[in-house]
């Protein structure tokens, strides 16, 4: 199905297998192709760290979409939180003696929302990284009632990774609204190739509704 003839909602959250799949591309990749199918889309960073007074998250999305800096960057409403160190947001907030305000993180998605038809909210690292103490980033989500993207790779293990992942929104409850394939890390063409079948055979089996997207390389 062409993404012009999806029915997306709102807000959506993106998420991966683990850190380091590629999320930032794919949310920016996304974002593009919704907004080159007239979608009107925009992309939000939940918390980033490792930075300091703007998200380097939000340089790439914006690079991929092939814009400049909007307004709602320069009024942080895209990047609510950053922290300095470059670790799990939990950590991160210690090392800099903050707390993580979730109320500002979805008042900023709503401000969004306000602006555009669509909303890609990219998380930190993957679906149970954890947001302070026993909260997690799952936790988030279904406070919110987002849907969730997942971004997958084919490299050895991901099948592993994404059933876990794909496992634990079921467990939550948690709407699977879809897959990114990120080619990226396409580096042995027999895994890969087994990786993304075994995938699509089994998510048409335990979430045929969740739709299958496959990017191209982004550098």
């Amino acid at each position: 199905m062409k993404i012009s003839e999806i029915k997306f909602p709102s807000s959506i959250f993106i998420t991966g297998i683990g850190t380091d799949v590629g999320k930032s591309f794919a949310t920016g990749w996304l974002a593009r192709e919704m907004n080159a199918a007239g979608l009107d889309c925009i992309t939000q960073k939940m918390i980033q760290t490792g930075n300091c007074g703007k998200s380097e998250d939000i340089d790439r999305h914006r690079q991929i979409m092939g814009i400049d800096y909007l307004k709602v960057d320069t009024e942080k409403k895209t990047a609510p939180v950053i922290f300095s160190y470059p670790a799990s947001p939990h950590l991160a907030a210690e090392i800099d003696g903050k707390e993580i305000n979730l109320d500002k993180i979805a008042e900023a998605t709503k401000e969004l929302q306000q602006e555009f038809k669509h909303v890609l909210v990219e998380g930190a690292g993957g679906l149970m990284v954890p947001i302070c103490g026993d909260y997690l980033t799952a936790d988030y989500i279904v406070r919110e009632k987002m849907p969730v993207i997942v971004t997958v790779t084919g490299q050895l293990g991901s099948i592993n990774h994404a059933l876990l992942t794909f496992n634990a929104l079921k467990s939550y409850g948690i709407n699977l609204f879809g897959v990114i394939y990120n080619p990226f890390f396409d580096k042995d063409e027999t895994i890969c190739n087994d990786t993304r079948k075994y995938l699509r055979t089994w998510l048409s089996s335990h979430f045929p509704d969740a739709h299958w997207w496959e990017m191209p390389v982004i550098e």
